[in-house]
């Protein structure tokens, strides 16, 4: 019997949690849940701050423009020998 109130006490307590998360889409017409991602943050794009997944895309694209291929030669490590 403990364990049933338990669970519905907490069945409760998620419940109004959601609704509480919630509460913008019920009550604007054409609500929406906000946007937290760093994508969608307006003051982080004006200072260049991207998510670390578009982060790390630019600086390798970038690291590959800089390396001039055409111009590496292999020299042989002497401490093997």
């Amino acid at each position: 019997m403990e364990l049933l109130k338990v669970f519905l006490l907490t069945l409760g307590v998620l419940s109004i949690a959601m609704v509480g998360l919630a509460i913008t889409m019920l009550v604007k017409k054409g609500g929406k849940f906000p946007n937290t991602h760093v994508s969608g943050n307006k003051y982080l794009k004006r200072k260049g701050v991207y998510c670390s997944q578009t982060q790390d895309r630019l600086e390798q694209l970038n690291s590959n423009k800089k390396i001039a291929f055409k111009n590496l030669t292999f020299v042989p490590d002497k401490s093997s020998n």
